[in-house]
């Protein structure tokens, strides 16, 4: 995979995570309300609001979102794999979560554009843990 990809793979990742982890610790029950930001709302369609639990949630998001950043910015070998994994720690019980437990305020095709966001994140971000690993194999 070429540095250009890798990079583009890990800011995309990165920039969702550190947006919605902005805004849900500094606006937690708005972020909770309006989670993307247009139809469905997301966060909200698995209720109760919690504002601990909110704001938690985007402190994750946040230091996830900053570790792959970085990682993808600077592109290091060790970097980057630990942003991997540490992004891969959070996404794949999330995306897991998403597929056995669909949100009652949500259609069957909104579940599903959903959990396939989710799980896409995963597989990319698999994707360059697993070039990473083998590049140092290989040389």
């Amino acid at each position: 995979m070429s540095r250009n990809w890798k990079r583009l793979i890990l800011v995309g990742l990165a920039v969702p995570n550190v947006l919605s982890g902005c805004w849900a610790v500094f606006a937690p029950a708005d972020w909770y309300e309006d989670f993307p930001g247009w139809s469905p709302r997301l966060v909200s369609a698995l209720p109760p609001f919690n504002e601990h639990l909110a704001a938690d949630a985007g402190a994750g998001l946040l230091a996830t979102g900053l570790l792959v950043l970085i990682a993808g910015l600077y592109l290091r070998r060790d970097m980057t794999i630990i942003a991997t994994v540490g992004y891969l720690a959070f996404s794949l019980p999330h995306a897991v979560f998403h597929l056995r437990h669909p949100g009652d305020g949500m259609s069957t095709a909104e579940n599903a554009l959903n959990v396939t966001a989710l799980w896409l994140a995963v597989v990319l971000a698999g994707i360059v843990l697993i070039d990473e690993l083998r590049r140092r194999a290989d040389s």
